[in-house]
């Protein structure tokens, strides 16, 4: 695929909130093609989420958007090969890049989490998220701070 770009696939939305970002994350959370597990596991996760905050004034899934939110990058680094030495160059992050890291993110540090089930993980990490912390936004600061770093390099972009 040198010169045409692929055709972008229609995501249909989630049953319960019509949103089709729920359908991509629960598509990201998805082992071995089981969609109503993963459809269970996301909604268990924000039931609990709605159980432990029930202070908030915003519903579970609005915690989430601002969970997502919270945990994406805007910049990064990309590997660039000049005159036999390798820089670090920041560029910035297409908008739907950005939000498949930050989904990413999120699911990969609820999987690492100690806890019972995978709902009480990501539940868990969906709140660290909303509170700017936990190993998600952790990983947005590293990767903040290493564009930071190699700021100098910006003029190889490319």
């Amino acid at each position: 695929m040198r010169k045409s770009t692929p055709k972008k696939r229609i995501i249909l939305p989630d049953p319960v909130f019509g949103e089709v970002m729920v359908t991509k994350f629960v598509n990201h959370l998805m082992y071995d093609g089981k969609k109503s597990t993963a459809f269970t596991i996301f909604y268990s996760a924000l039931d609990n989420v709605k159980n432990k905050m029930a202070n908030e004034e915003k519903t579970a899934i609005e915690i989430w958007k601002q969970a997502l939110e919270n945990i994406t990058p805007q910049v990064e680094v990309k590997s660039r090969r000049i005159g036999g030495a390798t820089f670090q160059v920041p560029t910035e992050i297409r908008p739907d890049r950005k939000e498949s890291i930050s989904m990413k993110n999120m699911i990969e540090f609820s999987r690492k989490r100690g806890g019972k089930s995978m709902a009480d993980k990501l539940a868990a990490e969906i709140m660290d998220a909303y509170n700017n912390q936990g190993g998600a936004f952790k990983r947005k600061e590293d990767i903040h701070r290493m564009a930071e770093a190699n700021r100098a390099f910006a003029h190889f972009r490319f």
